[in-house]
């Protein structure tokens, strides 16, 4: 049995968790910053970090206490050091350091993006086979990759500009519908008619990247033009419509061109109720999606991450750096 303890810092979550063997979650604690950046509309760094400063320990403690655990009983930590914001990014790594120096404890730098994908060995009763595509999608990255087995990624496509979450804020933003923007998106589509606005899709096709940036120029125009006719219900499903396609349609693909036993969707945008609904009416193949609550930022995925990566021997030196870019490969 190995008991991994993930501390999670890339943006506005402050996460700490224990997992067991890489799949049995025994706490997952997450400090939402939301309120605090819905205020400005969006992260703002500097606020992010001081943040995780404040609450680290807090979180930390109560990780602990809900697991009915002490230090002692924690064979590694396991902590993100990139992607992500650079100052929430040492607050994280820092703290893993130092309770790592402390106790005498390996501790392993994960790749947030490789976390994400993790998420889906925490889900009960699923077994995730290899080889597998995942469809990674959040507020900062849409990147399309098959997995051979733990820790072999290669990187079938990425965003070329704006990542999807990032679309979906800038387009609540626009329709005045709040932060994040995401979910305000979803909430505001149900029911409504996602044919009604002919918005653009940008196949790049012969490749598997995306690109948002055009739809995102699109809407604004459509929201210009429309003035006060504009439908926010019947935009904003058209919009959602409009990314869920593209990504839907492109990972499928990249599942069957590449001889995938199953797909795995992860990050914040796997939420998103069409994309999983798409993916599970059009696949023909199993379709792995993680609870809500592992789809956003959380540190049970950095531990699962962690663990396997502890399982084949690795450990990371107390000189390990962040890294605000990090490529999964």
């Amino acid at each position: 049995m190995v008991r991994v303890l993930g501390i999670e810092t890339s943006c506005d979550e402050t996460a700490a968790a224990i997992v067991v063997d890489g799949r049995t979650i025994e706490s997952n604690v997450v400090y939402s910053q939301d309120d605090v950046h819905r205020q400005t509309g969006g992260v703002v760094p500097e606020t992010a970090s001081r943040l995780h400063l404040r609450t680290i320990v807090p979180v930390l403690e109560r990780a602990l206490g809900e697991a009915g655990r002490d230090w002692g009983d924690l064979d590694a930590i396991a902590v993100t050091n990139g992607p992500g914001l650079a100052g929430s990014l040492l607050v994280g790594l820092n703290t893993a350091k130092a309770m790592a120096f402390a106790r005498d404890v390996p501790f392993l730098g994960v790749n947030h993006l490789e976390g994400h994908v993790y998420a889906n060995w925490l889900v009960e009763g699923v077994e995730p086979r290899f080889p597998l595509v995942a469809l990674i999608v959040s507020g900062g990255h849409t990147d399309l990759v098959v997995m051979h087995g733990h820790g072999e990624y290669r990187r079938l496509g990425r965003t070329l500009d704006d990542a999807a979450g990032e679309a979906f804020d800038k387009a609540a933003r626009m329709l005045q519908l709040g932060y994040p923007g995401g979910p305000a998106i979803q909430r505001a589509a149900v029911g409504a008619d996602p044919t009604r606005y002919e918005l653009p899709r940008a196949w790049l096709k012969g490749t598997r990247d995306f690109s948002f940036s055009g739809l995102k120029t699109a809407m604004l125009r459509t929201v210009r033009q429309a003035g006060d006719a504009i439908d926010p219900a019947d935009l904003a499903a058209s919009f959602q419509e409009a990314i869920v396609d593209v990504l839907a349609t492109k990972t499928i693909e990249a599942a069957r061109d590449h001889g995938a036993t199953s797909i795995a969707l992860a990050g914040g945008v796997a939420a998103n109720t069409a994309l999983r609904a798409r993916m599970e009416k059009l696949a023909d193949l199993p379709v792995l999606i993680p609870p809500v609550r592992l789809c956003t930022d959380n540190a049970a995925m950095i531990a699962a991450a962690g663990h396997f990566r502890y399982e084949a021997g690795e450990r990371s030196a107390l000189d390990l750096d962040i890294f605000p870019v990090l490529p999964i490969a």
